[in-house]
């Protein structure tokens, strides 16, 4: 912290402490997190407390009860008692995820959640997804700057083992994304995509 707080001094002039609140609104509104701004600042403050419940998740074992607890802190969000999860689990932020109830959430999985991460009822995420979304700047003279966009993901839907669903993606209700599949445009509901990048292969009988 001490090194973008002294970055954002000489480029900016200014230190100010955005609260997490105002940092998760001004993230989904689409605005740009400028590199060692406040926002940007807030950013790393915030990732600080996924890091060390997601380390307590991950070091030992916990009973399903003390899991859901511990996802509860990390999301600041009442978990129901009909979601699992199997750790390992990451993120970076945490505090934008939203899980609805009846999902099963298996081992591995990241979700970068700064712009915000919506899952549906009785979803199942298989092992390894990556949920992303936060893209960086695509100048070379401004990279470290970021925009964050939503993921949301319906009810009822399955995504499969190893897939990776990139930002501002919308996956519609009782869809099937096949394991491996890279996500980079909305999937209608009731859909079955797969590939890299994911297509269209029919429909849910």
């Amino acid at each position: 912290m001490d090194y973008l707080r002294t970055f954002a001094e000489k480029k900016y002039n200014t230190f100010a402490i955005m609260t997490e609140q105002d940092f998760l609104e001004y993230a989904t509104s689409g605005r740009m997190i400028v590199a060692g701004s406040d926002a940007h600042l807030a950013m790393h403050r915030i990732s600080q407390n996924a890091l060390r419940i997601t380390a307590e998740i991950n070091a030992s074992y916990h009973e399903p009860n003390e899991l859901r607890a511990l996802m509860s802190e990390l999301t600041g969000r009442q978990l129901t008692p009909d979601v699992g999860l199997f750790p390992p689990f990451y993120t970076d932020c945490g505090r934008n995820i939203v899980i609805g109830s009846g999902t099963f959430i298996n081992m591995g999985c990241t979700f970068q959640d700064w712009g915000g991460i919506k899952i549906g009822n009785d979803c199942l995420i298989g092992h390894n997804c990556t949920i992303c979304t936060v893209n960086h700047s695509k100048s070379p003279e401004s990279r470290g700057d970021m925009c964050c966009s939503p993921v949301l993901i319906g009810n009822r839907v399955w995504i499969g083992a190893n897939v990776t669903i990139l930002p501002g993606v919308i996956i519609g209700d009782g869809a099937i994304v096949a394991a491996g599949a890279v996500v980079t445009k909305n999937v209608p509901a009731g859909t079955i995509v797969a590939g890299v990048p994911a297509v269209s292969k029919c429909q849910v009988q």
